[in-house]
């Protein structure tokens, strides 16, 4: 952050603003009605086809204030209880599952290490995701030992998605986290949410995703903004999201534009922002 800029889009999105606190018309505490997808006894959320999500933790290394789950994610990981416990009692698991939160590398080595195995050993999981935005802010986390823990299965795919907004968040030593990451095997993916005064100009986003392939990260999502209560201030219009892709197509290569896309509540995936849709 650029100390003495009070604008500084890394600031912005990590700063209490009293926006906050102004009730609008369409902004909810659960946005994507989360809540209705939760299993019990542990908070996996069926909200996909062919894969679950699983709430690891309720604990972040940052607290974004644009944070779809900041009115929920308390309550969720509450339920989990014994997380190892509750998965023993599952019958069957889909193909794919993704670890989310809070972020999974908030847990420790071998509290994340037993979680991954105890999903690794069923069968019918082809494919394992972690979501995460810790090397953001503390690249250091991935560690040698860390990684080799998280690749050490050749049966089931890994892969990371990191949540990146803006071409600052990636400095040197994120880096030369990410180039070992993806040298020892380990696909990774960017996503991004469109936030007003953060990244809803073209140079920046320009900028993030020539930075993102350079070190072999795949653009995955730039997600528009879930409306979740007390992150109105952050809204972009879809018209300029929309204006903001058609800039990035023509300037950059298909496979580092990442898909505009929207999550709405009850749909099995991602819906991709199209001209004509609000």
């Amino acid at each position: 952050m650029e100390k003495g800029n009070p604008r500084d889009p890394l600031l912005l999105q990590v700063l209490p603003q009293p926006d906050e606190l102004r009730t609008v018309d369409g902004f909810s505490d659960d946005p994507l009605r989360e809540c209705d997808a939760e299993t019990s006894p542990c908070p996996l959320l069926q909200k996909y086809v062919g894969r679950t999500l699983l709430i690891a933790t309720d604990r972040c290394m940052v607290h974004c204030r644009y944070c779809f789950r900041r009115k929920t994610k308390n309550r969720m990981a509450d339920r989990s209880g014994n997380i190892q416990t509750a998965l023993s009692k599952i019958a069957h698991f889909p193909p794919e599952v993704i670890l989310s939160g809070g972020d999974p590398l908030r847990l420790g080595d071998d509290e994340l290490t037993e979680l991954l195995d105890s999903i690794r050993s069923r069968p019918e999981v082809r494919r394992l995701r972690i979501h995460t935005r810790t090397p953001v802010v503390a690249p250091k986390r991935l560690t040698t030992r860390l990684l080799s823990k998280l690749r050490r299965d050749d049966r089931t795919v890994f892969s990371m998605v990191l949540h990146i907004n803006h071409p600052r968040e990636i400095d040197a030593e994120f880096a030369a986290a990410i180039t070992e990451t993806v040298d020892r095997g380990i696909p990774v993916f960017v996503q991004s949410v469109l936030l007003r005064d953060v990244n809803d100009d073209f140079a920046a986003l320009f900028e993030l995703y020539e930075k993102s392939i350079s070190l072999r990260m795949v653009p995955y999502y730039l997600h528009q903004l879930d409306r979740v209560c007390g992150a109105a201030h952050f809204e972009v219009e879809t018209d300029r999201g929309l204006e903001l892709m058609n800039e990035l197509r023509k300037s950059l290569p298909g496979y580092a534009v990442p898909r505009y896309v929207r999550e709405v509540p009850g749909e099995g995936c991602k819906t991709e922002i199209k001209k004509g849709m609000t």
